[in-house]
């Protein structure tokens, strides 16, 4: 029986493994990591460059370097057969093509570069090389005619795939030169092209259901097995197909069993979009939970260390009354002078955030972590960790992840839920399901 290649995620946001678990999650990229990812027995595990945050030529050096440490533990871990995810953001955000040829460059040459933008659980969909978004009246709408797309930093004018290659790639790759597997092509079988695929051709592939997705999948491990090289632009439902894992070892529902003792947790909100904070609104009126408030706007009179003292005060009074405590941000848009102003001041409140989570109570029962960007910081700053298990989704695209046995924060569950994901009472479910007293 042939071995599957090893799954190697480069994921520019920490939030791209939430169709998977039982896999690692690497938050620096040094060889000896790497190496760890590479002989775990997972068959997919995810390096978490957060190149979204940065600049494209931040995320040029980063991909680089995380690439030629990747060349080298793949020469000493003896990896001879490996497929290399390029994870982004599912509405076509993200640094393409920067990443891509960077990956490309480094540990190329490829036969084929996908685009694969369907993320089923987010309601988006590729049909006829249009990549969708369903809306929530149900509408499907091309993305282009989104608030995504309006992004200020990777805005796009075009849903049709082979023209948004155009568009990013400065016409490098014209939209007339982008292979197309369509619908049709999926459902019969696209083995024969893919062999047929040599000089990283660009190909842009529809997928309408998860089963679409698995037969993609199945070819794509086929022609690898006799030899192609493939690379992938994708959101996290190709993720799912390659990996084809079992059900996650405890069901969502039943994830209390991972929290320490049945102790009240700690919740973290950082997202300033709407639907968190109208999930903030149905958490707080939930028992059990208690609010602290971090009125950031006194960051610009007041030193860090008065208002972290002051946080932690009340997060300790909390915990020791068997209550968990909820972190948040005051909401108000505050206005700044210029723009390197306002970038030095979310780097202000982002430290005394990860410094509320280095004091934390020793004896949490969980963490939850809100905002893709402050989970980020959560795991690798505040955390200070350099590796952590994926357990697997407490909600549909919410993952929980655990710090290592040995860690200050010993096989603490840490659920890292993106800003705009679920309804209005999903944070709040999440804080249930964790508080449940075990089975």
């Amino acid at each position: 029986m042939t071995s599957k290649p090893k799954i190697i995620v480069l994921d520019d946001d920490p939030t791209g493994s939430q169709t998977v678990h039982s896999c690692l999650l690497l938050l620096h990229w040094d060889v000896e990591t790497l190496r760890l990812g590479l002989a775990d027995e997972a068959p997919i595990f995810f390096v978490l460059t957060n190149t979204r945050s940065l600049p494209a030529d931040q995320a040029l050096a980063t991909t680089q370097q995380a690439c030629q440490n990747l060349k080298a533990a793949i020469a000493a871990e003896n990896i001879s057969d490996f497929l290399i995810v390029s994870r982004s953001d599912s509405t076509l955000r993200g640094h393409y093509p920067v990443e891509t040829d960077a990956i490309a460059q480094e540990l190329g040459p490829f036969d084929a570069h996908f685009l694969t933008p369907a993320f089923f659980e987010g309601g988006r969909f590729t049909k006829d090389s249009i990549h969708y978004l369903i809306k929530p009246d149900g509408a499907a709408t091309p993305v282009h005619e989104t608030e995504f797309a309006e992004d200020s930093v990777f805005g796009y004018g075009h849903s049709y795939l082979p023209d948004y290659v155009e568009e990013k790639t400065q016409g490098r790759i014209p939209a007339s030169a982008v292979e197309r597997f369509v619908l049709s092509d999926i459902r019969s079988g696209v083995l024969d092209r893919l062999l047929a695929l040599h000089d990283n051709q660009c190909v842009a592939v529809d997928s309408e259901t998860q089963a679409d997705m698995n037969h993609f999948a199945a070819d794509v491990l086929a022609a690898a097995a006799q030899g192609k090289r493939f690379l992938f632009r994708s959101a996290a439902s190709l993720l799912t197909a390659l990996a084809d894992l079992p059900p996650q070892p405890i069901a969502a529902e039943k994830m209390a069993t991972y929290t320490r003792e049945g102790k009240p947790g700690a919740i973290i909100v950082g997202s300033h979009v709407q639907k968190t904070t109208d999930q903030l609104e149905e958490l707080l009126k939930l028992p059990g939970t208690a609010a602290v408030e971090i009125d950031v706007a006194k960051l610009l009179k007041t030193s860090a260390k008065e208002l972290l003292s002051h946080a932690l005060e009340q997060v300790n009074a909390i915990h020791s009354a068997g209550k968990t405590p909820v972190i948040f941000t005051s909401r108000e848009e505050l206005t700044f002078d210029d723009v390197q102003a306002r970038l030095d001041f979310g780097v202000a409140v982002s430290a005394l955030l990860m410094d509320i989570v280095k004091g934390l109570p020793q004896d949490i029962g969980f963490l939850i972590s809100k905002g893709g960007i402050t989970s980020n910081d959560v795991l690798s700053t505040g955390l200070a960790l350099t590796t952590a298990r994926l357990l697997g989704q407490i909600l549909p695209g919410v993952s929980v992840v655990r710090t290592p046995h040995n860690h200050r924060f010993s096989d603490l569950p840490v659920v890292v839920f993106p800003g705009n994901v679920g309804d209005r009472h999903a944070l709040g479910a999440a804080y249930q399901r964790l508080r449940q007293s075990k089975p």
